[in-house]
């Protein structure tokens, strides 16, 4: 009986094992996709801190990209490579495995010479070979380069200069750099080694320097805000690196305005030109600096300040010609081309000293300073709304048509809502000392420029009555009213026209009870009772671009030129 019994054993034993061979193939099909990626994710993150330790020491510029715009073939291998790292001041190019090689291998430009024997006007080409830029041609054989499928041609960083291999010559190799199309908005890596010479040598006579680059050199620096424009000012400033020298390129987020600002005290006197990327609001934040280099005795290297407008409204751009944005439609050659050629011309910028009521003797007065405008009521409303917003979630407002779309939305609400109304009951306005009757209105926008709102002229308004120009130099305000959110949006679309209450060497705005939405340059708070001044502080030193003109100037224009020819 018992030997019957063994047999019956069997069974159970195979299905326990076969059991555990399907646990055991379970348990493999499981972890180790999941071991797989945790290994390739260790091996990720280590790569990351090799290449993060590598851009860290290195003197190039290096930035990773996970996908090149164009075909480009790694400089050491000179593989085709599709991701990997670019020098944004050099432009050398190289995939991941080949980037210890290439950072040892290639120097980056020198933004001062090492030799301080060497003359100014000796500075050879630095020649970069292969990814040269699309539709460039040869200076021997005028031919395009950069055509042929390979890592071929040699493009000059400082000059921009492209050449065939075949016709790379010792002679060419050896020449001298003029800097090509730029030289005269370069500074030169020679002019900072002499400079440097003479602050050790305890010398300031920086303008007989200067001199042997002739009259026609006015330097440009750049000062980028690199989060303005959905980002867009972070490439530009690599851009701007390829074709200037890296030390005229800042990154506001990173150096304050007012030290990038120190390099023009080592420049002949009114030479420098700024030009400026960003919003509205990183110009005032750049002419606030220029201001204090001032009051610090700086007045003879004040710069002159352009605009490349990049984010959303940007009417302070506009009005000096230089459009309501950026979106890189022109090459950025092109951009530099219009700063040399743009003319100087001045900006009233005002002092808005607002004292709360009750607390005259306890609290100090705020003060801001305003180079667009002041308003109270519902324009105000819907940018404290948007700011609001878009402090706790800024990811989210990173389109032009989707911040255009959040105040259509906060307008139409307060069309319904109608929160300012009544403002004449809880303003008194004086102008130049004399008190305004008021209509029934639900804002007051206080005008120090030509155009509001994102691009529409408010003073001028339809054009249906014969008003002056608004202008931003003749040390006037003007004064208009609005009906509230509906009115705005048919000014806007040039439906109707504000209430023009006048113009004004001095306004004074007494809020009397309630709070209530303002803004001076599109930064918005909610206010208490209190009385706004505003009176005349400075002027700012600008440049003027009139190689454009929007639809809205030259109506304008036609305009005043109708009514000069009548009288």
């Amino acid at each position: 009986m018992e030997g019957e019994g063994q047999p019956g054993s069997g069974p159970p034993a195979e299905g326990l094992l076969a059991d555990g061979h399907l646990i055991l193939w379970t348990l493999c099909s499981v972890l180790l996709p999941v071991f797989i990626t945790f290994w390739c994710s260790l091996q990720r993150s280590r790569r990351q801190l090799h290449r993060r330790d590598i851009f860290r020491k290195s003197k190039h510029g290096w930035r990773d990209t996970d996908l090149f715009s164009q075909p480009t073939y790694c400089c050491v291998c000179a593989q085709h490579i599709l991701q990997g790292a670019f020098c944004d001041c050099c432009g050398l190019r190289v995939d991941e495995g080949c980037l210890k090689k290439a950072d040892k291998r290639f120097q980056c430009k020198e933004i001062m010479l090492k030799s301080e024997g060497r003359a100014l006007d000796v500075m050879p080409h630095h020649w970069i070979r292969g990814n040269v830029p699309l539709c460039s041609y040869c200076v021997v054989c005028k031919q395009q380069c950069g055509s042929q499928p390979k890592l071929c041609d040699y493009r000059c960083i400082w000059c921009q200069k492209t050449v065939h291999d075949e016709c790379m010559k010792n002679s060419l190799k050896n020449e001298k750099c003029d800097f090509g199309e730029f030289r005269n908005i370069i500074i030169p890596p020679s002019y900072l080694t002499y400079i440097n010479q003479m602050r050790k040598d305890k010398k300031t006579d920086y303008e007989v320097l200067a001199s042997k680059f002739g009259k026609q050199w006015t330097p440009v620096i750049i000062l980028a805000n690199s989060r303005s424009g959905t980002n867009m000012g972070e490439g530009l400033l690599g851009e701007f690196r390829i074709l200037l020298n890296p030390v005229q390129v800042f990154d506001v987020t990173k150096t304050p305005p007012f030290k990038a600002l120190q390099l023009c005290t080592l420049l002949p006197y009114y030479s420098a030109r700024v030009l400026v990327c960003g919003g509205d609001g990183t110009v005032g934040w750049v002419l606030d600096a220029v201001d204090e280099m001032k009051i610090k005795g700086q007045e003879k290297y004040i710069p002159q300040v352009a605009v490349l407008p990049l984010g959303t409204g940007n009417d302070l751009s506009n009005t000096l010609g230089w459009g309501t944005g950026y979106a890189g439609e022109i090459p950025v050659t092109q951009v530099l081309r219009n700063v040399m050629e743009a003319d100087g011309i001045k900006l009233d910028r005002w002092k808005v000293q607002i004292t709360n009521k009750g607390y005259y003797n306890l609290r100090k007065p705020k003060e801001f300073t305003m180079n667009n405008y002041f308003s109270i009521g519902p324009d105000a409303l819907m940018a404290l709304n948007f700011h609001a917003h878009r402090e706790k979630a800024p990811s989210l407002f990173s389109s032009r048509i989707l911040n255009k779309a959040v105040y259509l939305f906060y307008g139409t609400k307060d069309c319904l809502v109608q929160e300012c109304k009544d403002l004449n009951k809880k303003i008194e306005l004086e102008l130049d000392g004399e008190q305004v009757q008021l209509p029934n209105l639900e804002g007051i926008i206080v005008l120090n420029i030509g155009y509001w709102g994102g691009g529409c002229r408010l003073w001028e308004g339809m054009g249906d009555e014969t008003y002056p120009l608004a202008r931003h130099d003749d040390g006037l305000l003007e004064v208009v009213g609005v009906y509230g959110s509906f009115h705005c949006a048919q000014i806007q679309v040039k439906l109707a026209n504000p209430f023009r209450i006048g113009q004004a060497h001095t306004v004074r705005l007494i809020l009397k009870c309630s709070m209530m939405p303002m803004q001076v340059d599109g930064e918005p708070w909610a206010q208490g009772p209190c009385t706004v001044t505003i009176t005349h502080k400075t002027h700012a030193s600008m440049l003027y671009f009139s190689g454009e003109q929007t639809d809205d100037d030259i109506s304008s224009t036609s305009e005043q030129e109708d009514i000069k020819e009548t009288e």
